[in-house]
């Protein structure tokens, strides 16, 4: 295009400069103003062309993994998503070639000095973002009126930074080790489950059947509702949702109602007489207690007890987040 310009440029300077009427644009601009947008054309297409080059080398190149399991490591907040009422994404940056270096499933504990506390409080968080994302991770914290984390983290704007170690090892999970998996959870007790449900959905030769309870106060405390539907909508043979409400706020409401009970839980669950199954539960203290049992005093998954216990699952048969 620039060659045909030049060879063409003395023939339209001549003609434009003798035929132009007084106050009309000179041959000499159209020419210049073409010039300059083939530049600018040209110049673009190298760039995007270069940009794209790089980020295809970056995606080839060998990823770091961005925590440390041994110390507190500073991350800063890109942007913040709300959700609902309570509830929002947070969005963190890393480095275009890291990712976050979590194995499945595992969390990370974050650290922060709240208010005039003489020491830094210190909570577990699942993220919510893929395995292996790039460049990024997402927490999904619900704001609770007396949470003090979750109300710092709620508080944070874009470039504050949150200091994150880990990972914390939970449930080490092995492809296609269980023909089937069945989740409990309550409020943001969901977020270990997504976990769980992306990593064995992203592995194409993984067969693990899963069907997941999903229990909250109404249907507008449901978080991450939208990408739970859209995993079930593609994988129906794999994946069932069901949602659990405690009151239903209008007559459309398809899911249950009530709190998760024996009855529940033996209409959605693997049976606990199965071989190869694993129910997991993870949600507050009370919906634990009734369930599985809650942890034992030191952290470890202790005795099952609750509905799990008189149906009969086993603690091999039961992991609790």
């Amino acid at each position: 295009m620039l060659a045909s310009l030049r060879n063409t440029a003395p023939r339209q300077l001549s003609r434009a400069y003798s035929t132009a009427p007084v106050g009309a644009k000179s041959g000499n601009g159209i020419l210049w103003a073409s010039l300059a947008t083939g530049a600018v054309l040209v110049g673009g297409y190298f760039y995007t062309r270069s940009k794209q080059a790089i980020i295809s080398v970056e995606s080839a190149m060998p990823a770091t993994k961005a925590l440390d399991p041994k110390n507190f490591v500073a991350f800063r907040l890109k942007e913040t998503i709300p959700i609902n009422h309570d509830t929002s994404r947070f969005r963190f940056a890393l480095e275009p070639s890291q990712e976050l270096g979590l194995d499945i499933t595992s969390c990370f504990v974050v650290k922060a000095k709240v208010g005039d506390d003489e020491k830094p409080t210190i909570r577990p968080y699942t993220p919510v973002s893929p395995e292996h994302a790039r460049g990024y991770f997402d927490l999904v914290i619900k704001k609770y009126p007396t949470g003090k984390m979750s109300s710092h983290i709620h508080a944070m704007a874009p470039g504050d930074v949150l200091e994150i170690k880990g990972p914390v090892a939970k449930l080490p999970y092995k492809s296609g080790a269980l023909k089937e998996i069945g989740m409990i959870a309550g409020g943001s007790g969901i977020t270990p489950m997504l976990q769980l449900i992306q990593r064995v959905l992203a592995d194409p030769n993984d067969h693990t059947k899963m069907t997941l309870v999903f229990a909250n106060k109404s249907e507008d405390d449901i978080i991450l509702r939208s990408t739970l539907d859209e995993f079930a909508k593609k994988h129906p043979d794999q994946l069932k949702v069901h949602y659990v409400v405690d009151k239903a706020s209008s007559a459309d409401w398809k899911g249950d109602v009530g709190y998760v009970s024996k009855e529940l839980v033996q209409k959605y669950m693997p049976a606990a007489g199965e071989d190869n199954i694993l129910v997991s539960v993870c949600g507050p203290v009370p919906m634990m207690k009734s369930i599985s049992g809650v942890k034992a005093p030191d952290y470890s998954q202790g005795e099952v007890g609750g509905i799990l216990k008189e149906l009969g699952y086993t603690s091999e048969q039961v992991f609790k987040f």
